[in-house]
């Protein structure tokens, strides 16, 4: 064996190894709900198209009104996230409000590697009968994030106090 053969086995092999690892890496690193939290998300989108209001609280979770929000985006403690469909989010949010939708959540929850678990964030939907903010406050909360609120009555309540939309 020459030594161009022995570097093309070699590098071959190395390549080999690293993609091994790397897909072993991605497969361990993907997490599967629990089916305590797949049920409670099951729940609330039964409530929302029964038209029925979401709990008034979250275990671990802080729900806030629309002053606590404010102060807190002004304040810069918190960082708005958007939980309502692509359409909506391009429409009206939050002003600065980053945009994370449940369903990608639960398919991909790698997404939200993007996020620092370090920051405050207030997650908000629509109103008080959506179920998208709640369910992905649950999802994250899972995933290891601590400093969430949940603006529970969302971006009407918003509207309604005349606070500022982008």
């Amino acid at each position: 064996m020459n030594y161009k053969t022995y570097l093309n086995k070699k590098n071959w092999l190395l390549l080999l190894f690293t993609f091994i690892f790397a897909a072993a890496n991605i497969s361990y690193a993907v997490t599967d709900y629990p089916d305590e939290i797949k049920n409670k998300i099951k729940a609330m989108k039964e409530d929302t198209h029964a038209k029925k209001d979401m709990p008034e609280a979250l275990p671990g979770i802080e729900t806030i009104n629309g002053e606590d929000a404010m102060k807190m985006l002004k304040g810069k403690k918190a960082i708005a996230i958007d939980c309502r469909v692509k359409t909506q989010y391009d429409t009206e949010k939050i002003p600065r409000a980053e945009s994370l939708l449940p369903e990608e959540l639960i398919n991909n929850p790698l997404i939200v590697d993007k996020l620092d678990k370090g920051k405050g964030y207030i997650l908000y939907c629509s109103s008080s009968t959506c179920w998208r903010s709640p369910a992905t406050a649950l999802m994250l909360q899972f995933l290891g994030f601590k400093d969430l609120y949940w603006y529970r009555d969302g971006l009407r309540d918003w509207k309604d106090k005349g606070f500022p939309t982008d």
